[in-house]
């Protein structure tokens, strides 16, 4: 059963009397337990289609349907209610509270799909421990890392039941090997719980732990290259 289904997605802006087409026409597909590298090049349309899929970006043109309901981009409230409830987004600009620990920074995310108290703290500590930095719960973004506030990101896109992750260059500011364990678990979230993941990436070791490869140039899902 597909948790994710993106039917003739069309993005365009207008620049004066210029329209900009960013995606022409894109569909796509990602069963339950699935995990599909979506790349391309600068430019090709990728961080525009994984926001529109992610409900924060409207298109002009198609569908989105998000674990078996069709989604109304001109519902506000309806779309703040699926992006909590629905879908874990891992930015690639952290997006992280500055005032907030990073224990405190998972347990707001989850606070608003509903997980409040001592069960929140529970799911905080659990996938804080699952990226490597139980150690680091009490410290604020500013005390920590970029590779450190990066997996604090992903322990919060990851907290919770949502049945789809989207991840905008989860490695990008990762050495090796805490890129080859967030990936790791990225598999194993699939495999073990049946979420399905939309990874945007440039990094090759993406591709060894997807299901797929996903290509996408000029707006438009293309075969990939060699």
């Amino acid at each position: 059963m597909a948790v994710l289904e993106a039917c003739d997605v069309t993005k365009t802006y207008h620049e004066g009397q210029h329209e900009v087409h960013v995606l022409r026409g894109v569909s796509l597909s990602v069963a339950r337990g699935e995990v599909v590298a979506l790349v391309g090049p600068s430019g090709s349309g990728k961080t525009t289609l994984l926001c529109i899929l992610g409900c924060l970006l409207t298109p002009s043109g198609g569908r989105v349907v998000i674990d078996g309901q069709e989604i109304d981009m001109n519902r506000g409230d309806r779309l703040r209610e699926v992006r909590r409830r629905s879908v874990g987004f891992v930015f690639q600009q952290f997006n992280l509270f500055p005032s907030l620990t990073a224990g405190e920074n998972v347990e707001y995310a989850l606070n608003l799909k509903g997980c409040t108290g001592r069960k929140a703290r529970e799911e905080a500590n659990r996938v804080l421990d699952m990226v490597g930095l139980s150690d680091r719960r009490d410290f604020r973004p500013r005390q920590l890392s970029g590779g450190q506030r990066q997996r604090v990101a992903v322990a919060r896109a990851l907290a919770g039941t949502a049945p789809l992750i989207l991840a905008d260059e989860p490695t990008g500011n990762l050495d090796s090997e805490n890129g080859a364990r967030v990936l790791e678990l990225f598999r194993n979230l699939a495999q073990a719980e049946g979420r399905a993941l939309v990874i945007v990436t440039h990094d090759p070791l993406v591709r060894m732990i997807a299901d797929r490869t996903v290509a996408i140039r000029d707006g438009r899902l293309v075969p990939e290259e060699d």
